[in-house]
């Protein structure tokens, strides 16, 4: 499975949303600099750009490999885990499977429900048109306005930069296999009742119609060390539509940890 790894410190791994690559988290880069003392592992889930999907047909399939690569790469050390979209569904897997190991959980609009049917989500709102994205990205247009809320020349800079190379470079034959076996065999915080007790973030957004901010909520109880955060003027691509408050948040995340209680 490829990585791409950054500093030096204590492993945090990062897994990207389905159909991406790694670069897709890449934005957050800064924040961990900011904080200072963290090895960021940039996984590319099988399927994605720089990992062959193999005979992986499943979302339990990818899980269970991650599972592998992690401890592969960490060894015997402590880690923390961030996932975005269908990374935070694989990120709450690695948390509750290793659990004795991780120090945090983190998920930025994360996937809690896999079923679309069965998910809680707003109705599509995009909250502002602005034509002057329409010259920087071309054919790739339609692309960034299924999930843009908020458009703006930054916003789709960002999208040019980060979310288009890997939406070109996936298996999509792959993505076909896994879709059609998107779910876990067993909802993590089912598989593993008790409270998840250390420091959690789950950033959802309001506007986000691919998989809402309720069903996140709806697991609070189970994460009495988690700040849970619903971003207003934001869509799935949160993490590009709110930097600044996204950023914020993770810095917490990564001080609450460092904190150790």
């Amino acid at each position: 499975m490829f990585a791409l790894e950054s500093g030096s410190g204590t492993p945090v791994v990062l897994l990207h949303g389905f159909g991406l690559d790694h670069r897709s988290l890449l934005p957050l880069e800064p924040t961990f600099e900011r904080s200072g003392g963290w090895r960021r592992i940039y996984l590319d889930l099988p399927g994605a750009t720089g990992s062959p999907a193999g005979s992986v047909s499943s979302s339990q399939e990818v899980a269970d490999a991650v599972v592998e690569e992690v401890l592969a790469r960490v060894g015997d050390e402590p880690f923390a885990v961030l996932g975005s979209s269908f990374g935070g569904m694989i990120a709450r897997h690695v948390a509750h499977e290793l659990r004795s190991r991780v120090l945090g959980l983190a998920t930025l609009a994360g996937v809690f429900i896999a079923q679309h049917d069965r998910r809680t989500v707003p109705p599509r709102t995009v909250l502002r048109q602005d034509p002057a994205v329409e010259p920087l990205l071309g054919a790739a247009l339609d692309q960034y306005r299924e999930v843009a809320v908020v458009e703006s020349p930054d916003d789709a800079r960002a999208f040019a930069q980060y979310l288009l190379p890997g939406l070109d470079g996936a298996d999509q034959t792959a993505l076909d296999r896994i879709t059609k076996n998107y779910s876990l065999d067993h909802e993590p915080e089912d598989k593993h009742p008790d409270p998840f007790v250390r420091p959690t973030q789950h950033i959802t957004a309001r506007q986000d119609d691919v998989v809402g901010h309720s069903d996140a909520w709806n697991r609070i109880d189970h994460y009495p060390r988690a700040s849970f955060a619903s971003l207003d003027a934001a869509g799935h691509n949160v993490l590009f539509e709110q930097p600044d408050l996204c950023s914020a948040l993770v810095l917490d995340w990564l001080a609450r940890i460092r904190q150790g209680d």
